[in-house]
């Protein structure tokens, strides 16, 4: 089974607090995924961006700021409510605002990537290859982040987040 947590830069005003509409807009971006991504407005990652985010937990012992901007990237922003059950068509979905998405994208370009992985890296391990293969794995969705909020940031964006099973 395949699982990703989709996200995707889109002006705020062009967002509709609606869960239905959201979801189909979300659909329909999931379906131009390559074409965005080499754009630069999407990312996604496969089955272990709960382990990224533990990764950028590491950042909690490594950074005196109080608000844990380190949640944002993976868990940041506000979940849109929706219907309950599992239909595909009905995702959890969150909107990361464009305060949030500015702040993501600070986070991103100052922590250290060598840092985190020596606070995390022995943790994050598991995952069935050897120890340099899974830090270039998590070493490429850094980069894939920061970059992609870093360019959110800039063009002022919010970015919407989906969970695709």
């Amino acid at each position: 089974m395949s699982i990703h947590m989709h996200l995707r830069a889109v002006a705020e005003s062009e967002i509709r607090d609606d869960h239905t509409w959201l979801a189909a807009f979300m659909a329909e971006a999931w379906g131009n995924h390559p074409d965005e991504y080499a754009a630069g407005i999407a990312d996604s990652i496969d089955k272990v961006w709960s382990s990224v985010n533990d990764l950028y937990a590491a950042a909690d012992g490594l950074e005196a700021d109080a608000d844990a901007p380190w949640t944002l990237p993976i868990y940041g922003g506000r979940p849109v409510a929706h219907r309950a059950g599992g239909d595909p068509a009905n995702p959890p979905l969150m909107i990361l605002e464009p305060l949030g998405v500015s702040r993501a994208a600070d986070f991103l370009a100052r922590v250290s990537f060598d840092e985190l992985w020596g606070v995390a890296g022995a943790r994050l391990g598991g995952w069935g290859g050897d120890e340099s293969e899974v830090r270039q794995e998590f070493l490429g969705h850094h980069r894939d982040l920061r970059g992609f909020y870093g360019r959110a940031a800039a063009a002022g964006h919010a970015v919407v987040k989906a969970v695709w099973a």
